[in-house]
C-alpha cells in the first residue's frame, strides 16, 4: 500500500535509492521522464529526472543482443571498490540490477589544470589504497570484451603477461588484426615482461580504474563533493572516474593509459599532483608502451586492425626502452 500511495504520489530520488528494483517498474509505466543522452558505443544511455528534481545516469544493455554474463554487476562492483578508498570522486551506484545500472548524475563541466592536478594527487590516493592481490573477486571486462580477473598473489610481470596481455594476443590473432610476424614480436616481449619491469615491476598490487583511457575522465561543471587537504579545485568542479575495469594491478598502467588516444587534458598536471603524492620509480616514461599494451591488444581484440600499428609501434617503442 505504501508503493501504490508512493506511486500515485509521483517517484522521488530519496525513495528509488530505498527501494532500487522498483526503478524498471517506474520506467515502463513512465513514472520518470527519460532523455537519451551520449553513453558511449557499447550501452544505451540516459538521464532520468524526477518528481524532486533529482537526476540519475542510466545504462542499459540493448533489445536483441545478448548481455554478457555478470556484466553491470562487474562495473558496480568495481566502482564502489574505488569509491570505498574515498581518493578519487566516483560516482554513487544508486541501482545494479541485471540489465540495468543506475548512477548519480554528474553534470559535466570544462577541465582546469587545478582539477587535473588534483586528480593526480587523488589517483596516487587510490593506488596507495592498494588490492589484496593482483586481478580482482569479480568478472573482469574491457567495454563488453571478457578479461580474466583471477586473484593473483603474482609477481606483477606473470601476471600481467599471462593473464593480461597474452590472452588479449590470441583474441586479436584469432580476429586477424595482427600479421604473424607482429604476434612473434609481441610473444617476444610477453617473455621479456619481467627484465623490461625492471624492479618497478616488484611493486605490490595497487587500487587501479583499470581502463583509465582519457574518456573515462567525466570533468565535473563543480558541486560535487569536497575534496580535502588541497582546498578548491577551482572553476570547472573535479573530475570523477567513470566505465571502471577495476582490479589489483600495476599503478604504472593507469597513467599510461590516461596518455592514450591524444592524451586526457592537462596531463602534466595530473602527473605532477601524481608525483608530489606518490612518486614513480625510475624509468617509469620507458615502461609506459609497455602498460598500454594491456588497452591496443584490447582493441586490437575488439575493433581489429585499425589499431595493429598502435600496437606495433608500443611493442617496439617498449623493446628499445
Amino acid at each position: 500500500m505504501d508503493n501504490l500511495r508512493r506511486y500515485r504520489a509521483g517517484v522521488d530520488l530519496a525513495y528509488l535509492r530505498e527501494h532500487p528494483h522498483l526503478l524498471p517498474t517506474f520506467l515502463t509505466h513512465q513514472r520518470i521522464r527519460e532523455t537519451p543522452v551520449p553513453g558511449g558505443s557499447i550501452c544505451q544511455a540516459s538521464r532520468l529526472t524526477f518528481d524532486d528534481g533529482g537526476s540519475l545516469f542510466t545504462k542499459s544493455w540493448p533489445e536483441g543482443t545478448a548481455r554478457p554474463e555478470g556484466f553491470f554487476e562487474a562495473e558496480a562492483a568495481g566502482l564502489a571498490w574505488l569509491r570505498e578508498a574515498g581518493a578519487v570522486p566516483v560516482p554513487e551506484v544508486v541501482a545494479a540490477l541485471p540489465d540495468l545500472l543506475a548512477l548519480e548524475w554528474i553534470d559535466a563541466g570544462e577541465p582546469t589544470g587545478a582539477a587535473a592536478e588534483e586528480l593526480g594527487r587523488r589517483l596516487a590516493q587510490l593506488h596507495r589504497a592498494g588490492a589484496p592481490a593482483f586481478g580482482a573477486g569479480w568478472r573482469g571486462y574491457l567495454g563488453s570484451l571478457p578479461v580474466r580477473n583471477d586473484p593473483s598473489d603474482g609477481p606483477w610481470p606473470e601476471w600481467f603477461a599471462g593473464t593480461r596481455l597474452e590472452p588479449l594476443l590470441r583474441l586479436s590473432t584469432d580476429a586477424g588484426a595482427l600479421d604473424p610476424a607482429d604476434v612473434t614480436e609481441v610473444e617476444r616481449l610477453l617473455a621479456a615482461v619481467g627484465d623490461l619491469a625492471g624492479p618497478a615491476g616488484a611493486e605490490p598490487p595497487a587500487r587501479l580504474h583499470g581502463d583509465l583511457w582519457p574518456g573515462n575522465v567525466l570533468w565535473s561543471a563543480g558541486g560535487g563533493p569536497a575534496l580535502t587537504g588541497t582546498g578548491s579545485v577551482g572553476v570547472g568542479g573535479p573530475a570523477y572516474l567513470i566505465d571502471p575495469a577495476a582490479h589489483g594491478g600495476h599503478r604504472e598502467t593507469d597513467l599510461a593509459n590516461l596518455a592514450l588516444f591524444g592524451g586526457a587534458p592537462h596531463l602534466d598536471r595530473i602527473l605532477d599532483g601524481y608525483q608530489d603524492v606518490w612518486p614513480l620509480a625510475d624509468g617509469w616514461r620507458r615502461r609506459v608502451p609497455l602498460h598500454q599494451l594491456h588497452l591496443l591488444l584490447a582493441h586490437t581484440a575488439m575493433f581489429g586492425r585499425a589499431y595493429r600499428d598502435s600496437v606495433v609501434s608500443a611493442v617496439r617503442a617498449t623493446v628499445r626502452g
